[in-house]
């Protein structure tokens, strides 16, 4: 029988390989608050090379949580939000073990042609590519073995990390965040949902030529292997590094604000993982979205609380700003606490108020984000900290993270006038109509919480 469900032995092996690492982590951490002293950066180090050779998702929690003020330290923070998800392949013996066991014996009868090498590996899993007898070239997206044991134990060890930091330092309560990633990463291990996610995207992105989504090959998939048509296109970072013209560059960073914010504001839809590895450079200069295991759908209210607040930043309208937070779900939020989170507010929007081409960061300073992020911290532990609700988790980690990816295309767009064409017709009865015609066509069903 497959391995399904997480297993107590996969539990503590996983557990046994990390506890290290994390608990090297609070030791540290506990050092540092009561003066002692500590080499940091050489252990944040470490700590990114035990991770990167670890199959699983504790550096995508960590690559999440650096996106949150101050949430870790600064040093582990910025050496784990380094960490590279092309994690080393598995060998043929793996694939022929997981395909016999989700399509059968005799499955390469199924497939013309079966690559034997891995042509991207990542934290979950690993593709290959292949041809069905039909002619269609096909990518089989196979996951590692024993991944639920692997996340519930690194579930186990960051709730163990976070239960530490907070006792040294309370500012930002993760309980909400920490039942956000939990969710999210343990949807990832279920392929047939991932799939449904595709459908939807594909249906979302129907009338963007500029963005091609594949589509899901449901006869060859199952919870764990997820086939999909091949989409042929070239890392960004190859592209990048052939010097593409201003143009160019502008086209891709116009693509996928488009792919990202389209999907937000007609269908209240978010794609949570932005970096350069999920996407590709199509020959004509369009964009491939890949990866759809990471997806969140928000409620319509929590959509008009996020234009809300784009309009306060905008006026500089504190009661809206105030009323925007709420619809967010941030508690108790005061008159002194209001203008902390619009220190973060209008670092995020910054980009969007300006009607002008320009670059996605005007600032020349490389650690003007980290500075920012130190002074709503600082500015939080003064007012009696916060507790970010599950809603700002993935839009945070979206925005910051696909602010990265326009950092690194040095594209020059006018952000402001995207947006306002993208939001100009937004209403939430427009939303939630969109939201359900989409969802029911990709056969998809949500938690409560989340429409």
């Amino acid at each position: 029988m497959p391995d399904d469900g997480p297993t107590l032995f996969g539990e503590i092996r996983r557990m046994a390989r990390t506890s290290g690492a994390v608990g090297g982590i609070a030791a540290r951490m506990a050092g540092a608050r009561l003066g002692i002293a500590t080499d940091k950066q050489r252990h944040a180090e470490d700590l990114r090379q035990i991770l990167g050779g670890l199959k699983g998702p504790l550096m995508k929690v960590a690559q999440f949580f650096s996106t949150i003020p101050d949430a870790l330290p600064e040093e582990y923070a910025d050496e784990l939000a380094n960490l590279q998800s092309n994690a080393p392949p598995m060998g043929w013996n793996f694939v022929r073990r997981r395909m016999r066991a989700e399509l059968g014996e005799g499955w390469e009868k199924k497939f013309t042609d079966f690559s034997h090498t891995a042509s991207h590996a990542a934290s979950l899993g690993q593709v290959h590519k292949a041809t069905l007898p039909d002619g269609r070239i096909v990518a089989c997206k196979l996951q590692y073995p024993d991944m639920a044991s692997t996340v519930e134990a690194d579930l186990r060890q960051l709730r163990l990390a976070l239960s530490v930091y907070r006792k040294l330092d309370s500012t930002i309560q993760q309980d909400d965040v920490y039942a956000e990633l939990a969710e999210r990463l343990r949807e990832e291990l279920d392929y047939t949902r991932e799939a449904a996610q595709m459908r939807l995207y594909h249906h979302m992105m129907r009338a963007e030529p500029d963005v091609t989504v594949p589509t899901p090959v449901m006869a060859f998939c199952t919870d764990r292997l997820l086939t999909m048509t091949w989409l042929d296109g070239r890392k960004i970072q190859e592209v990048l590094a052939e010097n593409p013209s201003q143009e160019q560059r502008n086209r891709m960073a116009a693509a996928l604000f488009r792919a990202y914010y389209t999907a937000f504001y007609h269908y209240g839809v978010i794609h949570g993982d932005p970096h350069l590895g999920n996407y590709q450079v199509r020959a004509d200069g369009g964009i491939n979205l890949l990866d759809f295991g990471a997806i969140r759908v928000f409620p319509p209210r929590f959509v008009s609380g996020v234009i809300m607040l784009y309009e306060a930043m905008r006026d500089r309208d504190d009661e809206k700003a105030m009323h925007a937070y709420q619809l967010w779900g941030f508690p108790e939020v005061t008159a002194e606490k209001l203008q902390v989170l619009n220190t973060w507010a209008r670092f995020l929007y910054e980009p969007l108020l300006e009607d002008a081409i320009r670059p996605i960061q005007r600032f020349e300073d490389p650690n003007h984000g980290r500075n920012v992020a130190m002074e709503v911290h600082a500015g939080l532990k003064r007012t009696g900290g916060v507790r970010p609700p599950r809603e700002f988790v993935l839009l945070d980690r979206s925005a910051i993270g696909l602010g990265s990816v326009f950092l690194r295309l040095r594209a020059e767009l006018n952000w402001s006038a995207m947006l306002r064409e993208i939001i100009a017709d937004f209403s939430e009865e427009n939303l939630r109509s969109r939201q359900a015609e989409a969802l029911a066509l990709a056969g998809l069903t949500v938690p409560e919480h989340q429409t």
